[in-house]
């Protein structure tokens, strides 16, 4: 089974998240937008479009959507079989939180890694 296959999305929070999203538009050119995040669209060799993106994106700090961890960062990871690889993780005594999400946007699950860092990982749609 194959396991992750890219990033789907870094997430992290900050003290003044408008003043950061300003410093990386203005100094890294990311083209932040007014949800507070940008898509990086994926390419292929020749720069031309493939399916598949990568979000990034600065919230609050305080927030809760990274419980159980108290990390200031979260990384969502692309998977082909989230529910495959969910039950491996179990099965190798990994903290899998019972929560899941199936939406719209694809599925959702996740696993605390050793340092206490929450894991997103994400079953995108069928097509992306």
């Amino acid at each position: 089974m194959k396991r992750v296959t890219g990033i789907g999305g870094i997430f992290f929070h900050a003290q003044d998240p408008a003043a950061l999203r300003a410093w990386y538009r203005t100094h890294l050119g990311i083209d932040v937008q007014d949800w507070g995040g940008a898509a990086f669209v994926w390419a292929d060799e020749n720069g031309n479009p493939t399916k598949g993106m990568t979000v990034w994106s600065i919230g609050a700090a305080g927030g809760d959507q990274f419980a159980p961890s108290r990390s200031p960062f979260m990384i969502n990871y692309r998977v082909d079989d989230l529910a495959a690889l969910l039950q491996a993780l179990r099965d190798e005594g990994c903290h899998v939180l019972e929560k899941t999400d199936d939406s719209e946007y694809g599925k959702f699950g996740w696993v605390i890694d050793p340092e206490g860092n929450k894991v997103e990982l994400w079953q995108p749609p069928p097509g992306q």
